[in-house]
């Protein structure tokens, strides 16, 4: 006579998971973009400053210096 099906276990729900398991996506982005914001606009160093302004040896006139190379 043949067997009937052998039963091997019972089927159960898993667990419901934990709390980090169902949100930590949510928490890593957040985390994620917390940072990138604070790498973004706190550390990119000092800004650079501006070239001086050329030197203009004893002229007062506003305009810009000129300088002729000398014939040899």
């Amino acid at each position: 006579m043949a067997k009937g099906p052998a039963v091997i276990g019972i089927l159960t729900e898993p667990p419901a998971p934990t709390w980090w398991r169902a949100n930590r996506h949510k928490v890593l982005l957040t985390v994620g973009l917390l940072v990138g914001y604070w790498v973004g606009f706190h550390l990119h160093g000092d800004p650079a400053s501006p070239p001086a302004p050329p030197s203009r040896l004893g002229h007062s006139s506003p305009g810009p210096l000129h300088i002729t190379p000398r014939s040899t």
